[in-house]
């Protein structure tokens, strides 16, 4: 078999400021748009209705508040007309600093290039509008795509690693009257849903054990770990067979977020699962 590795994204100064170059980019195009009533593909973000500051502030500082803000964040829209993007702070966005990869960007090139020469934009208004929201819903649907195919694999890995012990980290609750949440395997920058056999705080940190793993089910079950003169490992949280649709809904979830900006990830310990072959 082919060997699977798991590489998180580090937050280094060069990353950051690449991520910031790309963004201003971005502005800078949208604005220039706007300024020339010039249809493009903007990008937005409406803006979310957050908790108030005492209740964020009670949360941890770190994964537990971010997951607990990213739940408020809309899922990102584009449209030929400028559009506020609130997780940015822009008036204007769009995004234009990978053509070769990013059909909007192309497109946003081809317009703007176009009217650099003095031409014609190359798509009307109504034109654009309709390339623009095909791309939106497969771009979407991309992104759900990636989001699974990163969990079976994850899940995949574990199955792989059952006797590894790892520290995990209680995000938030999905379903708290059934003890359902969402934690995060810290190593691995992989949130998985459990189910919690004892009382839980938000921010607390585990140590979990892969009891069982099947990718192609998408089911994974963990046993808490402790040494044996502590507790009973069988004193444990689990990942529920039968919760298959709850872990569908939270990856959904996860996609209907705009936890990424031209590419770049907001999230520290976001993670790529890669397969590798021998």
């Amino acid at each position: 078999d082919g060997e699977i590795s798991i590489t998180g994204l580090e937050d280094s100064a060069s990353r950051q400021m690449v991520a910031e170059m790309m963004i201003l980019t971005g502005e800078v195009s949208g604005r220039y748009g706007q300024e020339n009533e010039l249809p493009l593909p903007f990008r937005g973000q409406p803006q979310p209705e957050l908790p108030p500051d005492e209740e964020l502030m009670i949360l941890p500082a770190g994964p537990v508040r971010y997951s607990a803000i990213r739940r408020c964040m809309s899922r990102s829209e584009m449209g030929v007309k400028p559009l506020r993007h609130a997780g940015l702070g822009l008036d204007t966005y769009t995004q234009a600093t990978s053509p070769i990869r990013r059909y909007t960007d192309l497109l946003c090139h081809f317009q703007l290039k176009a009217h650099l020469r003095g031409d014609e934009p190359l798509f009307s208004a109504e034109e654009l509008q309709d390339l623009v929201q095909v791309v939106s819903n497969t771009a979407y649907e991309a992104v759900l795509i990636e989001r699974q195919t990163n969990r079976y694999w994850g899940i995949e890995y574990l199955r792989r690693h059952r006797e590894t012990v790892w520290d995990a980290l209680m995000l938030r609750w999905l379903r708290e009257h059934e003890y359902l949440g969402l934690v995060l395997l810290e190593d691995l920058g992989l949130e998985m849903v459990v189910r919690f056999q004892r009382p839980v705080g938000l921010g607390d940190r585990l140590t979990l054990k892969v009891s069982h793993a099947d990718p192609r089910q998408d089911s994974i079950q963990f046993m808490e770990y402790a040494a044996p003169q502590e507790s009973d490992p069988k004193a444990a949280v689990e990942e529920d067979t039968d919760e298959e649709e709850v872990a569908q809904e939270a990856v959904a979830d996860i996609a209907d977020t705009d936890d990424t900006v031209d590419g770049e990830p907001l999230v520290d310990d976001e993670a790529s699962v890669e397969p590798q072959e021998n």
